[in-house]
């Protein structure tokens, strides 16, 4: 999955855009880890009653410019888009993800479209 200016979970009609100030040390507290890319990445398992290396997470990568992004949710693996709305636990996996988005949301990270 590329890049994008706008981006959104599969299985969900909500699109979300970064923030327009968004800075590194914001993405820092929020815990994004930057990579040797200079790539920022964000994964949060969606179960929390669940181990994370069986979970499926929420994944961000922000570019390192802060100017594109991708997010999905994935698999415990993290290398599969899944879509969490047609999986078995989508009360508890839905209600997490609203938490965390709404958490990236009142750090100003990302901003619905």
């Amino acid at each position: 999955m590329a890049t994008a200016k706008k981006a959104q979970i599969k299985g969900s009609q909500q699109v979300y855009s970064l923030a327009q100030d968004i800075k590194k040390y914001s993405l820092r507290d929020a815990g994004f880890t930057e990579k040797k890319s200079g790539k920022f990445q964000l994964e949060r398992s969606l179960d929390p009653n669940v181990s994370s290396n069986v979970s499926m997470k929420l994944k961000i990568v922000v570019d390192a410019d802060l100017k594109k992004f991708k997010m999905s949710t994935t698999t415990a693996n993290g290398l599969k888009e899944v879509n969490i709305f047609k999986t078995g636990n989508v009360d508890t996996q839905a209600e997490q993800l609203g938490y965390l988005i709404n958490d990236l949301q009142e750090r100003e990270i990302i901003k619905k479209v």
